[in-house]
C-alpha cells in the first residue's frame, strides 16, 4: 500500500510535537490550613520543578487571626462562647471592613441607647442613626459582652452549655437580638466552615493561659486569685506604673475577673 508523502509530513509533525519537551504545564493545589499552593511544572517526561508560593489570605481568616484572643478573653470573663463572639463580629463588621468598625471600631453594630461616649451616624433601620464610637476594637468587644449579660431578655442563653453555639445562635435572635430570620443559620455557618467552635474547646479544657495576646504592642490578662500589680509588673517585666497608666487604674488594688493590660 502507497502512503502520499503528504500523509508522511504530517505523521512526522506529529511526531515531532510529541516526542518533544512538555513545557508549561501547571497544576495547582490548594491547602486552606497553610494558605499555599503547589504549583507543579512538567518540562519534560523525567523532570518535574514544585515549587511553593505563598496565597493571599482571605478577609475572614485575618480577622479571626486578629480577634480570636479578644473573643476567647471574653468568653473566660463573660461565658459567651468564643465561637459566637466571633462570628458575629464577621457577620456585623463586614469582616472588619464595614464603615462602623472601620471608622468607629464598632464590630457589632450596638446603637447608642443611652451612649455617653463618641458616636458616629450611619444609615441603617433608619437614616442616620446612632452607634456607639470606641477608641479600640478590644472596646467594642468588651461592650458587646456587657451588652448581652447585662439585659435580662438574653439571661437563658447563659443556662445553655458553654460550646453549645447552636442554642445560642438560635437564642440570639428569639431573643430579639437580630431580625433576620437567617441569622442564626449564618452564624452557625461561619463557625462550622472556620472551625470557630475550636476556640471554646480551648477555654474549656484549659488550654488557654490567662494571658491573652491581643496585639503586637500589648497582651492582655485576666486576674485571679493572689494576683497584685506588684506580682503582675514582676511576671511581665514591666513596672506598676506602667500597668496603671494602661489601665487607667487610680488604685492598686484589682478584683478577680478583672481584664488588664499588659504593656510588652
Amino acid at each position: 500500500m502507497k502512503i502520499s508523502n503528504n500523509l508522511i509530513v504530517c505523521i512526522v509533525i506529529a511526531m515531532m510535537f510529541s516526542c518533544g519537551p512538555k513545557k508549561g504545564i501547571v497544576t495547582k493545589k490548594k491547602h486552606d490550613k497553610d494558605k499555599t499552593v503547589e504549583v507543579t511544572v512538567s518540562k519534560d517526561e523525567s523532570e518535574k520543578e514544585v515549587r511553593t508560593v505563598s496565597e493571599p489570605i482571605s478577609s475572614v481568616d485575618a480577622y479571626i487571626s486578629r480577634y480570636a484572643s479578644i473573643a476567647k478573653s471574653q468568653m473566660v470573663t463573660s461565658k459567651i462562647p468564643a465561637s459566637i463572639t466571633l462570628a458575629q463580629g464577621i457577620l456585623e463588621s463586614g469582616s472588619g471592613r464595614g464603615r462602623l468598625a472601620v471608622e468607629a471600631n464598632n464590630h457589632f453594630g450596638i446603637k447608642c441607647h443611652g451612649w455617653k461616649g463618641a458616636k458616629i451616624y450611619h444609615d441603617d433601620d433608619r437614616s442616620q442613626e446612632c452607634f456607639r464610637k470606641y477608641d479600640q476594637p478590644e472596646l467594642s468587644y468588651r461592650d458587646h459582652s456587657q451588652f448581652l449579660t447585662g439585659r435580662k431578655r438574653y439571661a437563658k442563653l447563659f443556662e445553655l452549655r458553654p460550646d453549645d453555639y447552636k442554642g445560642w445562635a438560635k437564642g440570639l435572635r428569639a431573643a430579639g437580638y437580630a431580625t433576620d430570620k437567617r441569622y442564626p443559620q449564618k452564624l452557625i455557618s461561619l463557625i462550622e466552615r472556620y472551625e470557630l467552635y475550636k476556640y471554646d474547646d480551648e477555654i474549656l479544657n484549659g488550654k488557654e493561659p490567662n494571658r491573652v495576646r491581643v496585639n503586637s504592642g500589648i497582651s492582655f490578662h485576666i486576674v485571679e486569685k493572689g494576683d497584685t500589680l506588684y506580682s503582675l509588673s514582676k511576671r511581665y517585666n514591666t513596672t506598676v506604673e506602667a500597668i496603671k497608666e494602661m489601665n487607667n487604674l487610680n488604685s492598686n488594688d484589682l478584683a478577680i475577673g478583672q481584664e488588664l493590660k499588659i504593656p510588652n
